[in-house]
This record gives C-alpha cells, structure tokens and sequence, in this order.
C-alpha cells in the first residue's frame, strides 16, 4: 500500500543517509521502524533515563576519586533543587 507521510527535512535527510548507509531502500527503514514500534510493548515505549543514556561513559574519566559516580555522599546536593553557597 502506498501513503503520504510528512516529515521534517532534517528527519527525512538522516533517514535517507541511514538507509544508504545501510544499503537499503528509505521505504525499507521506515518499514523496519514501524515494526519495531508495534511490536515493542506500549510500556516499554519510555525515553531512557539520564542514568540509562549515560550508562557507556561512566568510568570513562578519571577523577581520581574511585567512588565518586557511585556514592551517596559524594552526591549530596548535587542536581535540581540543590542550593549555591552564598
């Protein structure tokens, strides 16, 4: 079946270059893109957490504290909500 879909340049640019890249046809991608959407659970369909997105990189810097990334302490008052010394 054919249908019209709209799509933003930019979308439509990386997809297009992704689809080469891959050796495929663009209509192939989008399909496979598709699918992989109805077939994921609707539960499953969250954004990853900061935590998760961030999960390759950690340990990749040497701070020279070996706990730092993982110890509650080291963390305190660190993010939203935290206050500045005035």
């Amino acid at each position: 079946m054919k249908t019209t879909v709209e799509l933003s340049d930019e979308l439509f640019r990386r997809a297009k270059a992704e689809a080469a890249l891959r050796g495929r046809k663009f209509k192939d991608l989008v399909e496979e893109g598709l699918r992989l959407v109805l077939q994921t659970p609707r539960g499953e369909r969250t954004q990853p957490s900061l935590d998760e997105l961030m999960a390759p990189a950690r340990g990749v810097v040497d701070s020279g504290v070996a706990d730092l990334a993982s110890n509650p302490k080291r963390l305190k008052g660190f993010g939203r909500g935290a206050r500045r010394n005035r």
